[in-house]
């Protein structure tokens, strides 16, 4: 497959899609893919396989829009995540090291959208066969906030609080775990804004802390009530990190509470690091 690439915002070189079809696209997916070989390939090919129908790349047809399902681009009409293929991963391998490394606590996700990333979380605990984790799902559940640029201003022109897109109410992504068989007691869910809920959210210790809230007040509402509550060697993941008013909303942060630890790279748009 050749590929013409050009720079984006982040640095981050994307392909120009006109040069996509529906076996490079696939060729393309299943190389990004861990390998199922070993002992673990069963597994394997089981997390593989709901990563594939988490972003519908096994039923999309369309060239460009498996792209940009593939690589989390864009809206999907069907699809239960928009992270794509990369993101996916990264969740797969921070599972299984806090697993092998026995790092305490539970999951969270702040910002679930219609829970694509939170039923593959669940779906890893369960191909470890894990049953003393909690997968917490936050989220307001009636779409974003209305920007406060007064008190935030990074967030000033990212009114998103009208986009009915992204108003996924509580009872269709519970109705989505249901479909991928893990709505169960592993799962809890926490309605309402992040600065309402997550405070006094019943949550000890987590290992992995995973941000999509796109917004400077959002993220920073998650890494005040969050943050201290990760474990060391707990990862905390940042779905928007290249998104300005999110990365910034980071680095105030990081900057705020002397956190020097590495951001990793995900893709075009997330990034994460793990906390010593």
């Amino acid at each position: 497959m050749v590929e013409r690439s050009k720079p984006s915002a982040a640095g981050w070189s994307l392909p120009d899609l006109s040069v996509e079809n529906e076996e490079s696209t696939t060729r393309l997916a299943w190389s990004l893919l861990p390998r199922a070989e070993g002992a673990d390939a069963n597994r394997r090919r089981f997390l593989n396989l709901m990563k594939l129908c988490i972003s519908d790349l096994l039923y999309e047809d369309d060239p460009e829009w498996r792209r940009k399902c593939l690589e989390g681009w864009g809206w999907p009409g069907r699809a239960v995540s928009m992270i794509g293929l990369r993101r996916l991963n990264n969740i797969e391998e921070s599972v299984e090291h806090v697993l092998a490394n026995n790092i305490p606590g539970d999951i969270i996700e702040t910002g679930a959208w219609r829970g694509g990333a939170a039923i593959f979380t669940r779906a890893v605990l369960a191909a470890y066969d894990v049953r003393d984790r909690i997968v917490w799902v936050a989220d307001s559940f009636q779409g974003m906030p209305v920007p406060d640029p007064k008190s935030y201003p990074a967030d000033a022109g990212l009114d998103l609080s009208g986009e009915a897109r992204l108003a996924v109410s509580l009872e269709e992504t519970q109705r989505n775990f249901r479909r991928y068989g893990f709505l169960d007691d592993q799962v809890r869910f926490l309605k309402g804004w992040f600065k309402d809920t997550l405070p006094h959210a019943p949550i000890e210790r987590l290992a992995i802390l995973r941000l999509d809230g796109d917004l400077y007040e959002s993220t920073t509402d998650a890494l005040t009530h969050l943050y201290p509550r990760v474990s060391s060697g707990g990862y905390v993941i940042v779905d928007d990190y290249w998104f300005p008013a999110c990365r910034r909303a980071v680095e105030d942060y990081r900057a705020a509470h002397g956190i020097s630890d590495e951001i990793v790279p995900i893709d075009s748009q997330g990034a994460y690091w793990i906390k010593r």
